[in-house]
């Protein structure tokens, strides 16, 4: 197993264009990768997104993003976080657009815990476009949001990614849950 700084000589050689280098962080983060869409996708019998497929379906929009610059493991993460937030966002979409009167609801809480996984419905949407609201308001609280519930990382683990306190990304979960709780309660997402 890679240690850190492996990691980090690979995302500089990615920045600079290296494609080897970012197939080698993505091969070595792929068990870490895996974990985060498995815990995601728990609890969804019957769909036909599964981790690996969301794992998969993330990696090209890794692999295939010519803009993509991943200035160290923080980064990469928030990237992985935000295709697989990407992948499940377009695979509800499609499924919303083969349901007939697949028209979106409100969505009425946003969990504090995610044991059972994302609903990849009309709910996922109202989520999507209130995530979009708040990231063009406050970035950072939106980079919680994706790696607490789309990549499933806890409070600690985000917080040693994003190089501050637990206690002050704590607070910044509880920020973006009250404004997408009031966004989503507002009205249906445009």
């Amino acid at each position: 197993m890679a240690d850190s700084t492996d990691i980090t000589q690979w995302l500089d050689a990615a920045r600079d264009g290296d494609r080897g280098a970012l197939d080698q962080v993505l091969s070595t983060l792929y068990q870490e990768l895996h974990s985060m869409a498995r815990r995601q996708l728990s609890g969804q019998y019957g769909q036909t997104l599964d981790a690996t497929a969301l794992v998969h379906e993330a990696y090209l929009k890794l692999a295939g993003g010519r803009t993509a610059r991943f200035e160290d493991r923080t980064h990469f993460f928030a990237y992985a976080a935000s295709a697989m937030r990407s992948v499940v966002v377009d695979y509800a979409r499609q499924r919303m657009a083969r349901k007939r009167g697949g028209d979106m609801h409100r969505v009425t809480d946003l969990p504090e815990d995610l044991p059972g996984g994302l609903h990849l419905d009309e709910d996922m949407l109202a989520l999507d476009a209130a995530l979009n609201n708040l990231a063009a308001a406050d970035e950072r609280l939106a980079r919680v949001v994706e790696l607490r519930y789309f990549a499933g990382l806890s409070e600690l683990e985000i917080a040693t990614l994003m190089e501050r306190s637990e206690r002050s990304v704590r607070r910044d979960w509880q920020k973006a849950r009250l404004y997408l709780l009031a966004a989503l309660q507002d009205g249906p997402a445009a």
